[in-house]
């Protein structure tokens, strides 16, 4: 893993900052190719945004750049999720009336609510999630 003062970064942005080291976050997983820490305004219980370490604006600009770091989001945030408690015992396939559940949102651009352009993932749960969201 390259060093985080090694990875390219956009100087003005929130995410580049915190995954540089540069601003503190509660950070709850880290590898080599993402980074997950808690909302500090969270809209739920659990709150964690999971960003890739390389900047991209946004998950169009990700996809395009690097298709698997998109798969890498996913599968933090599902690690993320299992480590909070949010992922139900019941068998795969079934329903289960305890299961807590999580979601996962991405905004991308300014207009679907989009405030820092830095590709993100938005892990939600820990309370009953209505739809539509907002």
């Amino acid at each position: 893993m390259a060093d985080a003062a090694e990875v390219p970064k956009v100087s003005d942005c929130l995410f580049c900052k915190i995954v540089a080291g540069e601003i503190p976050a509660d950070v709850v997983r880290r590898d080599e190719r993402t980074v997950a820490f808690r909302d500090v305004n969270p809209q739920a219980p659990t709150h964690v945004l999971v960003v890739p370490v390389e900047h991209q604006p946004n998950v169009a600009a990700s996809a395009a750049a690097d298709p698997a770091v998109v798969a890498d989001l996913i599968g933090a945030a599902n690690e993320v999720a299992a480590a909070e408690g949010l992922v139900s015992s019941a068998a795969p396939g079934t329903t289960a009336d305890a299961d807590p559940g999580y979601r996962l949102v991405v905004n991308t651009g300014a207009g679907a609510g989009q405030s820092v352009f830095h590709t993100h993932v938005h892990l939600v749960g820990g309370r009953p999630l209505a739809w539509p969201p907002g």
